[in-house]
């Protein structure tokens, strides 16, 4: 078992602490140092930031995805919200219990650069609309629980310490919380969880206005990109939503965010899915893909069978090293990265089943 030293929290010199929107240097044409994971792209880099980010993505091969939140206290998975159509205030209660009390950033790190992972990507927001990070724009955030702790500032200072690639997923196509997020109804793609009668946290009608989420989801971003150092990509999920009705997709303003990103930190790269644009940096189909692909592919595959977040039901059954070897396997045939994900148990911790197969895969890797 892992051990855990949960002693790191003055981090980023309290930038992180505080979610001031004053755009940082490199966004306002100031010579920037080049981040800790692109040390080896400096020339590129300093000719195209975007480029050098591309080329590192392209070699990085191995990275660590991490599911976490409030769903993780129930131990049935990611969707459990929509799934069980718990009432929104009501699942809104587990943030009164989530103390993340052994998420331990160092170990996480270690543990990802010992199994041959050269990048993290951690769930900020999924679709549940808990942050992991300290934003001003709600207070249904981990550093507004018992935790009291910003996990995306904890983790993003170990990964500029030790050179990881630092990506952050943000669900964008659905919210299951902010009252003008996406209907049913108005829109498909489990765009809310079917509540047998009206859930009174939502607007509705001529009550909803969607462009009050699209600004907080770029309010949100933007924290993201200001305060926590530089970012190897946005990697954005729930394009099934925004797809469900392609005449109204331009009321995601999805590309006037994708320039916004990139004027704020222009070597971050921008994922999303199967792609919504089509301008996109890379794609990143779950588990298996078919067909050719423009751009460089990431492969997300989870240690579960299934299921994302925690699930207590998988104990026992998780992924072996076999399989995640085989999985990189695949990947390689197809030129692309695999994105391996755990789903951390409700304090936080990594399964002890995921410790052992990341151990294994790191020696064999070493070995080849």
């Amino acid at each position: 078992m892992q051990k855990h030293t949960i002693n790191r929290r003055n981090l980023l010199g309290g930038a992180a602490a505080t979610a001031a929107l004053t755009l940082p240097s490199w966004a306002k044409g100031a010579a920037q140092p080049v981040p800790s994971y692109l040390k080896n792209y400096g020339s590129l880099y300093a000719a195209n930031p975007r480029a050098a980010a591309l080329k590192y993505f392209q070699d990085a091969d191995f990275g660590l995805f991490i599911h976490y939140g409030l769903y993780s206290l129930l131990g049935r998975g990611e969707w459990v919200q929509l799934q069980g159509k718990i009432p929104v205030m009501e699942y809104a209660k587990l943030k009164d219990d989530f103390t993340a009390e052994n998420f331990d950033a160092a170990y996480i790190t270690d543990m990802a650069m010992d199994a041959g992972m050269n990048y993290i990507n951690i769930t900020t927001r999924h679709h549940d609309s808990f942050c992991l990070f300290d934003s001003k724009y709600t207070d249904f955030k981990s550093t507004n629980s018992p935790a009291k702790r910003d996990l995306v500032a904890e983790l993003a200072e170990q990964c500029q310490q030790k050179g990881l690639g630092f990506y952050l997923y943000y669900s964008h196509g659905r919210d299951w919380r902010h009252p003008h997020a996406p209907n049913n109804g108005d829109w498909g793609g489990n765009a809310r969880p079917k509540y047998d009668s009206p859930e009174p946290f939502y607007k509705y009608g001529d009550d909803q206005d969607l462009q009050i989420y699209v600004e907080f989801m770029k309010n949100q971003i933007t924290e993201l990109l200001t305060n926590y150092g530089p970012v190897g990509g946005i990697w954005l999920d729930g394009e099934a939503t925004p797809k469900s009705r392609q005449k109204k997709l331009h009321q995601f303003k999805t590309q006037e965010l994708y320039d916004h990103i990139h004027a704020i930190q222009p070597q971050a790269l921008i994922s999303y899915k199967h792609g919504l644009t089509g301008t996109e940096d890379f794609k990143a189909p779950e588990r298996k893909f078919k067909g050719t692909s423009d751009v460089p592919l990431e492969f997300c595959d989870t240690l579960q069978n299934w299921k994302w977040g925690y699930s207590k039901d998988q104990d026992g059954k998780h992924k072996n090293a076999d399989q995640v070897m085989e999985m990189l396997a695949n990947a390689e045939k197809y030129d692309g990265n695999l994105l391996l994900n755990v789903g951390p148990l409700p304090d936080g911790s990594i399964h002890p089943e995921d410790v052992k197969t990341l151990a294994e895969v790191g020696k064999r890797l070493r070995k080849s």
